[in-house]
């Protein structure tokens, strides 16, 4: 299979994993303004946007991205299940990661054993197995995971397309997270949550004292990072800093 690929701007590479609903087109609407420096790199994960259809599974997908896009030497991104599949592609391919950057993946797995934690992943199994009606799931969805949107009576057809994609997903609290191989594989990493969820900080400050990274928290979108107000100064730094770093080693 390939995936589809959206390519903007000019400068280094950073490839952007988009997570449930969206393709890599419309979850990083906001980091346009980025391509004035960096060249923009947004995969349409299987079954989303322009790429070929296949069920939503981590595993299999990171060996897409790792494959196709961590090619050469890139930055990676990756948000909500997209984060899953970017920390499996970069252990997979640790000598092209320049960096990082882990945005609230719903990794419940890090923490088991929290309550509320385990309630979440349960919360978003059952979701993902229930086979419920599109428009009933993203309302659910975007419930659970905290994304500050009101869902139409009619969704557009790319939210409809998504959440069926969603419906029909390997549950992320399968994931077991590569975060030792992460640690030891010599790139920075950066952990970025929106402040909006206790499961998501317990999961993101989990991962940041596992693999070393640097922590950030990002308000005012929800689960929707991407959009705050601060991200991309926040990953804008970091990456500037990681590309700083490579070509000095």
């Amino acid at each position: 299979m390939r995936l589809h690929v959206h390519r903007w701007g000019r400068g280094p590479r950073v490839v952007l994993v988009h997570g449930a609903v969206l393709g890599g087109r419309e979850a990083w609407r906001a980091q346009r303004p980025l391509t004035e420096r960096w060249t923009l790199l947004a995969p349409d994960r299987p079954g989303h946007g322009q790429s070929p259809p296949a069920r939503q599974d981590f595993e299999p997908e990171a060996a897409l991205v790792a494959d196709q896009l961590l090619d050469e030497p890139s930055h990676l991104v990756g948000l909500s299940y997209g984060a899953i599949v970017s920390m499996y592609a970069a252990a997979l391919r640790p000598e092209h990661v320049l960096s990082l950057t882990i945005v609230e993946p719903p990794s419940t797995r890090v923490a088991r054993g929290v309550p509320v934690v385990d309630d979440y992943a349960t919360a978003v199994r059952a979701l993902v197995e229930s086979g419920l009606d599109p428009v009933e799931g993203l309302r659910r969805f975007f419930t659970i995971a905290g994304v500050p949107v009101e869902v139409p009576d009619e969704p557009h057809e790319t939210l409809l397309k998504g959440m069926r994609q969603l419906l029909d997903a390997r549950p992320p609290d399968d994931a077991e997270p590569p975060l030792s191989a992460l640690r030891d594989a010599g790139f920075p990493v950066l952990v970025v949550s929106g402040g909006h969820s206790e499961v998501q900080e317990i999961i993101c400050d989990t991962i940041a004292r596992e693999t070393g990274a640097e922590r950030a928290v990002c308000p005012g979108r929800g689960h929707l990072v991407p959009e705050a107000p601060e991200f991309n100064a926040v990953l804008e730094r970091f990456l500037t800093h990681a590309s700083s770093s490579s070509k000095v080693e």
